[in-house]
């Protein structure tokens, strides 16, 4: 009898520790730091979740005992943090990164640079360029446009109405000849591809690192994976302006249709 009543109580401990041991939580969290504590990545790289933190470095992941978390950011070090019975217990993770400090090696030219890029660009001596302002001319603070995008606006866009307007002859045959020959449209192709892999290259550069924290692949495949997900028609729509966390999701399920593509390929 008290032979299973031992075996019993040890079979109790066992399951209580399994069930310490494999239950997933959501974890609260703040990230500290002398810099800006805002977007930074807040990766589970043992379950493969991951989220950003908000202006206050808050956060929050689902974690269980002994996953690893990653916090990563171009402003700091990166850090890892193993989910421990304490945190478990508490479901609330305070962690301090350290500032990333770009240095260069110390130069002398003329004066001693520190190596802090914004310290010395601050003490640079030298009067700043003139601009339109200065001589009170008006000028064009947007984004400049590409090569394609000029000739775009230089074709014109044309629209069926305005075939309306050649009885009245005051519109520009420009739109209508290049419309009718495909031109327009074929530079309006060429402006969405600059687009898509302009954006694509920002998000790899970005991103990459972190993804492939959680997804890893080969690195003979990374570039072709990015060019991949480029070529979703959603693209834009799914990654331009768009929170890292809303971008990595879309990685993420690009991820899984590329793996499938990469399989079926191997059999």
């Amino acid at each position: 009898m008290m032979l299973k009543s031992k075996y019993l109580i040890t079979l109790i401990g066992l399951i209580s520790f399994w069930n310490i041991n494999s239950q997933t939580i959501e974890i609260s969290g703040k990230v500290e730091s002398k810099t800006d504590v805002e977007n930074i990545h807040v990766i589970n790289t043992t379950a493969k979740f991951f989220t950003v933190t908000n202006k206050s470095g808050d956060f929050n992941i689902t974690a269980k005992l002994n996953d690893t978390i990653v916090f990563s950011s171009i402003q700091h070090k990166p850090k890892e943090v193993i989910i421990s019975k304490q945190i478990i217990s508490t479901k609330v993770i305070y962690v301090y990164l350290e500032e990333l400090i770009n240095e260069l090696d110390e130069v002398l030219v003329g004066k001693i640079l520190t190596g802090d890029l914004l310290s010395d660009i601050n003490n640079t001596e030298g009067d700043p360029p003139i601009n339109f302002y200065d001589v009170g001319i008006p000028g064009y603070k947007g984004k400049p446009a590409t090569q394609s995008e000029r000739r775009l606006a230089e074709a014109g866009i044309f629209k069926p109405q305005m075939l309306l307007g050649l009885l009245g002859g005051g519109i520009p045959l420009n739109p209508i000849l290049n419309g009718i020959s495909g031109r327009t449209k074929m530079l309006k192709n060429r402006v969405d591809v600059e687009e898509r892999e302009a954006l694509m290259q920002r998000i790899r550069i970005r991103l990459s690192k972190d993804f492939f924290y959680m997804y890893p692949l080969h690195e003979d495949l990374k570039m072709d994976f990015f060019y991949f997900c480029a070529d979703d028609e959603n693209f834009l729509k799914a990654c331009k302006n768009k929170l890292d966390v809303e971008v990595l999701n879309f990685l993420k399920m690009k991820y899984s249709q590329y793996m499938e593509n990469v399989n079926s390929t191997k059999n």
